[in-house]
């Protein structure tokens, strides 16, 4: 599917009167998922159990 397909795809599935303003974010999201999509596929991803780590440090209260 291309970029364009992506994102008619994208505002057909939004209700008639959402806002421009969230149909870009709506656009943006996906776009930033299909880079991650893209890193993973690259080999530049990071592993999950490290995401989690992550992730759950950003989650604990700080000391």
């Amino acid at each position: 599917m291309s970029n364009r397909e992506l994102a008619i795809e994208i505002v057909q599935q939004l209700p008639p009167d959402t806002p421009l303003r969230e149909i870009a974010r709506e656009i943006e999201l996906r776009a930033g998922i299909e880079a991650a999509r893209a890193q993973v596929r690259r080999g530049e991803g990071q592993p999950v159990e490290q995401v989690r780590k992550l992730v759950d440090t950003w989650a604990s209260p700080s000391s």
